[in-house]
């Protein structure tokens, strides 16, 4: 079985541009002419290549965290079908 590193991965700028498209983005942080540059200094988030135990490698996971600590969970995007798209529970 591959394994593939578990490390942190920077969010490109690109990816910060697309994750600001993301519609669940926009309305959760009440987005409206805000750029990714704006949108980067209020909330925390980092990128992983995420593989999972079963069935193995699944693909980009993006987590978001605000900058303010409500108790509410972070946001999770997967990219699927090379969409990027909330991943909820």
């Amino acid at each position: 079985m591959p394994t593939y590193p578990n490390d942190p991965i920077t969010i490109s700028t690109q990816e910060w541009d697309e994750i600001i498209n993301v519609p669940e983005v926009r309305d959760s942080w009440g987005l409206d002419k805000d750029t990714a540059e704006e949108f980067r200094s209020m909330v925390y988030g980092v990128k992983f290549n995420f593989a999972s135990g079963s069935p193995g490698y699944i693909g980009e996971l993006f987590i978001l965290q605000g900058d303010v600590l409500t108790g509410d969970m972070p946001m999770i995007l997967g990219r699927y079908s090379g969409v990027l798209q909330p991943i909820y529970d």
